[in-house]
């Protein structure tokens, strides 16, 4: 049977995870090395990269590192230039970084509100407009960004930051998605819902405090439980592969109904 990604090659930024978990970035690089794509694995940490690409590499996938920060231009330009230097081509760009900064608006600071922009979304931009010309150049491709359902409503937790940055991350996936759509080159994002990650555990002070409020989060999911990094993996592998070769500019949401 032919994987559905057999013989492409991924960039997933944010591919890494905190702790022993699987990250929603570590997930789909993981997904899309078990179809066949040879995958970079991109993350601030390169231990982090390098745990994801271990896990491929053991179940008999191919994948390599590389130490990024989407904030770095030039690191962005490296990191484009390795793929082309390793795999001939770029087909799938997942951009899965994404940070949260408590503060509604009498809190939040400049300082806070340009450091998450600036990950959150300029980050974004910055991978897509160094991929762009390769995947025009190819004849097509895939770009994924990873957005989240507080984009779209207020939320208890505050974030605005966090919340206006994914909200433009939508937008500028549809402007990017009727611009190049001629040249074949699909733009995505993943609106995703309350998923159990290690990244989510991270915010609560402790573990005892992390395990009620991941009690917490599943009483709130209308499924009676939360997303998995799969969830989204398999999404993204959907929004990857040639299943989706007519989708372009589509807010996908992976939340399980709790938006509704």
């Amino acid at each position: 049977m032919t994987q559905r990604l057999e013989g492409r090659a991924a960039v997933v930024v944010g591919a890494g995870s905190i702790g022993h978990g699987v990250s929603n970035g570590a997930a789909c690089a993981m997904r899309f090395a078990q179809e066949g794509a040879a995958v970079l694995c991109v993350d601030r940490s390169i231990e982090a990269a390098q745990d994801t690409v271990r896990r491929i590499t053991e179940a008999g996938g191919r994948a390599s590192a590389f130490e990024a920060d989407v904030r770095d231009a030039e690191r962005i330009r490296a990191m484009v230039a390795e793929c082309l230097a390793r795999h001939g081509r770029i087909d799938v760009l997942h951009n899965n970084v994404g940070v949260e900064e408590f503060g509604e608006l009498l809190e939040v600071t400049e300082e806070s509100w340009d450091r998450v922009h600036a990950i959150n979304l300029r980050g974004a931009m910055l991978t897509a407009r160094e991929a762009m010309p390769h995947m025009i150049r190819q004849g097509g491709g895939s770009i994924i960004n990873m957005s989240s359902i507080a984009s779209r409503k207020w939320s208890a937790m505050q974030f605005l930051s966090y919340s206006t940055s994914k909200a433009a991350l939508n937008h500028m996936t549809k402007v990017v998605a009727r611009q190049y759509a001629p040249h074949q080159v699909r733009c995505n994002v993943i609106v995703a819902g309350l998923i159990d990650t290690p990244h989510a555990a991270h915010l609560y002070p402790d573990e005892e405090a992390a395990r009620e409020g991941r009690d917490l989060r599943n009483q709130r999911c209308p499924m009676g439980r939360q997303g998995s990094p799969w969830d989204i993996a398999n999404a993204a592998l959907f929004l990857a592969s040639d299943e989706s070769s007519y989708v372009t500019g589509l807010e996908m949401v992976v939340d399980g109904g709790v938006s509704l």
